[in-house]
């Protein structure tokens, strides 16, 4: 699939629903489902779709650790994310 094309349907998904758009991984709380909608450029991205967390990838958050780690569970992975890394990331919570 075309990468714009993918960008655009992810788009009119956070327009058309109900949910929080507009949100970054840090406001994700326990038990949240949410849709990846960007990530930060530059050498995290590779690192961040090296680990699978690519834009338009469902996740939920498993857990929020003292000092505001986030724990994401895709599938049977489980990634933590730092605070400062997660104020990066654009996500939509269902």
């Amino acid at each position: 699939m075309n990468t714009l094309v993918a960008e655009r349907k992810i788009e009119n998904f956070v327009n058309d629903s109900t949910g929080i758009s507009n949100a970054t991984l840090n406001n994700a709380k326990k038990g949240n489902f949410l849709t990846i909608t960007q990530l930060p450029e530059g050498n995290i991205r590779s690192q961040l779709i090296r680990l699978g967390l690519l834009k338009g990838q469902n996740a939920e958050c498993l857990e929020r650790l003292p000092g505001g780690t986030i724990i994401l569970q895709k599938h049977r992975q489980e990634i933590a994310i730092g605070s400062d890394l997660a104020r990066q990331i654009d996500i939509y919570i269902h």
